[in-house]
């Protein structure tokens, strides 16, 4: 027995560093895409490195969760890292922006393998008693690497080299196959079924237009472009068919009768709205200490390192709890802190200090650290071990579809907000702006730049930046508030005794 819990311990050591690696990689390059392009060029392809990735996770996502059902968890999880690893290797080595962007889509395919199997084979190993504690654990350790990977990224490319931000994830990798293959005896309950090539084919071209579209819409072309509405256009075509090839297929990649269960249904909801919420954070207060009080790139990072503890803290708190009374409460408690978390972020102002900021993200990490652990456990919970790969790869998926769709939204929202108010500021001025791209939010956040803006000028530009971003926190209380809505639509389960999920998988079967 003690020789089993320390294989377990191994496992779960090899599982969290999986989830870091591969969450983290979401954010880490972001902050160092400035000097990539200044070393390898291709600024007008850089958006390709961030997209290529995602996309690649993303289509992966539902399509390994389904085949870790059919054939088993190890081996897919394995074939994540390896595949990753290989594209992190190959990053590292990347001569161009379109050698680079390559490689990223490799590593996106080992990606989308790893935090969705890694949630499922946590929740097969440990006994209904100790779900809580570990889901929290896993919870905080995604929520902590999500926000973690700005400043990661910053730290690696000032200190050592951009090609250390891919070179980090080989070492770390390593272990974690080594643990993962060594300590990880999986049950043998798996269903051989047929792999729907059909959703296969239709699901991740879809996933790839809608991607390319709300990556390249706004920056490199115009919304209202041919290659912008093309590529909806294609996105809606291959969607609805997908959803149909989805009701005819035997064993289909997202099975409608999931979205029976209200529990499921409505975990997947909060997560697809809480991710497109929690990213405005992540992304507009950096931009607003860095730009509105003058801070460096790194000290932007750091204003959200209290926000990551206390998502850490609620992600292991939520576990917890959610082992003491209903999902269902755990969620409407937590949900109704990050509503008015997000609320006070929209009442800041250029004045406001950044001691009180730090308060409010504390605020906003307190409220939404619980779904990163609470949803997965909730969205699993109605299922047997043939279909919680395909159920946790599901949420993941909605939830990173989420995040996506946000930041686009709130990014054409906050910089339409930004250039109007800017117009009316300098309405009257000779050239109407100063000599520079004040449309351009970038343009002053770095600390050479604002010390050639004249003082009334920049006043005028940090006061419009700041409204900028607080007025889109504003609007982002649409999707907070949806959250906490859908919260109300989950039951009243909790994580039961095995009693009851014996039982609960034995209706399962006869369903």
């Amino acid at each position: 027995m003690a020789r089993k819990e320390t294989s377990i311990k191994w496992v779960v050591l090899g599982l969290l560093i999986g989830i870091f690696v591969a969450s983290v990689d979401n954010t880490i390059v972001a902050t160092a895409m400035a000097t990539i392009v200044a070393d390898l060029g291709g600024l007008d392809k850089f958006v390709w490195v961030t997209s290529a990735y995602m996309v690649t996770e993303m289509a992966g996502m539902p399509i390994f969760g389904k085949l870790s059902d059919m054939y088993g968890r190890k081996r897919f999880f394995i074939f994540g890292l390896v595949v990753f690893l290989a594209g992190s290797m190959l990053c590292g080595i990347a001569q161009n922006i379109v050698q680079l962007s390559i490689f990223r889509a490799i590593q996106g395919i080992g990606g989308g393998a790893l935090v969705p199997i890694a949630f499922t084979i946590m929740f097969d190993i440990f006994p209904p008693q100790q779900r809580g504690k570990m889901g929290g654990l896993f919870g905080a350790v995604f929520g902590l690497s999500s926000i973690f990977g700005p400043l990661l990224g910053a730290y690696i490319t000032d200190y050592l080299s951009w090609r250390w931000v891919f070179y980090i994830n080989i070492p770390l990798g390593i272990i974690a196959f080594l643990l993962v293959a060594f300590f990880y005896r999986e049950s043998p309950k798996h269903a051989k079924q047929k792999i729907d090539w059909l959703g296969v084919i239709t699901l991740v071209p879809a996933i790839v237009c809608l991607m390319f579209a709300l990556e390249l819409g706004g920056n490199q072309y115009e919304w209202d472009s041919s290659v912008i509405i093309s590529l909806f256009s294609a996105f809606t075509l291959l969607f609805l068919l997908f959803l149909y090839v989805e009701t005819k297929a035997k064993e289909p990649i997202v099975s409608y009768h999931m979205f029976r269960k209200r529990l499921y249904a409505a975990s997947n909801l909060i997560g697809f709205f809480a991710g497109a919420t929690f990213i405005v954070a992540t992304v507009y207060i950096p931009i607003f200490i860095q730009g509105v009080t003058g801070g460096t790139a790194t000290n932007s990072g750091l204003i959200l390192l209290p926000m990551m503890l206390a998502t850490t803290v609620s992600a292991q708190l939520g576990g917890f709890l959610a082992a003491k009374t209903s999902y269902r409460n755990v969620m409407i408690f937590f949900m109704s802190v990050f509503v008015i978390g997000m609320f006070l972020l929209s009442t800041i102002t250029e004045d406001t200090s950044r001691f009180t900021v730090t308060c409010y993200m504390i605020i906003v990490g307190l409220g939404v650290g619980a779904s990163f652990s609470v949803l997965g456990m909730a969205a699993i919970h109605h299922f047997s071990e043939t279909e919680r790969g395909a159920a946790s790869s599901t949420n993941s998926f909605l939830r990173s579809l989420g995040m996506t769709i946000g930041i686009t939204i709130f990014g054409i929202i906050q910089r339409n907000l930004f250039t109007d108010r800017l117009k009316e500021a300098f309405h009257g001025m000779a050239n109407g702006s100063p000599d520079m791209n004040i449309h351009d939010p970038r343009a002053i956040l770095s600390p050479e730049a604002r010390a050639h803006i004249p003082a009334p000028i920049l006043e005028k530009i940090t006061s419009v930046l700041a409204s900028s971003i607080a007025q889109t926190f504003l609007w982002s209380l649409i999707p907070a508030a949806l959250t906490l809505l859908f919260v109300f639509f989950m039951t009243n389960d909790r994580l039961a005794s095995m009693h009851a999920v014996q039982r609960g998988k034995a209706q399962v079967g006869k369903e």
